[in-house]
């Protein structure tokens, strides 16, 4: 009997060592469209900028999977004063199996009040089941933190 346990024992290690089980990853409900950065923080028109968004727990936790992603350049709703428009900075079709997006963009040189407080926008469209079958796109969105733009 000690020696069918041991085996046992031995064996489920062996598969679990073997084996690719991750541990399931905490997300906070914030993740549930994609953890957002962008670098550097301060850029002109004309800089470059790189985005990148780790979408693993909007696609493994929240069921999120994108089939679009726009990123734009916009002021925060609470200190736009109805004149300064989002500037479209890309629309990627997101590709299937990946859980991450990364990519370097020009800051457009479109108009910017000096020294205003701008930030990086994501919009994940994904799609949904509607209540007939068909499929319905839904989008959420994830702001990052101030990118001054000069």
């Amino acid at each position: 009997m000690k020696f069918t346990l041991s085996a046992a024992l031995l064996s489920f290690a062996s598969i679990a060592a073997s084996s690719s089980i991750r541990l399931p990853r905490s997300c906070p409900e914030a993740s549930r469209f994609g953890d957002l950065t962008v670098s550097p923080t301060t850029v002109s028109p004309g800089d470059s900028i790189t985005v990148n968004v780790d979408l693993e727990c909007a696609i493994n936790s929240f069921g999120h999977v994108p089939k679009y992603l726009d990123y734009t350049l916009e002021v925060p709703a609470s200190s736009n004063n109805g004149y300064e428009v989002p500037v479209v900075l890309a629309r990627r079709e997101f590709t299937a199996g990946a859980t991450s997006d990364t990519f370097t963009v020009q800051v457009p040189f479109a108009s910017y009040f000096a020294g205003g407080a701008y930030g990086v926008h994501l919009r994940n469209t994904y799609s949904t089941q509607g209540t007939d079958g068909s499929e319905v796109l839904i989008e959420g969105g994830v702001y990052t933190g101030t990118v001054l733009v000069g």
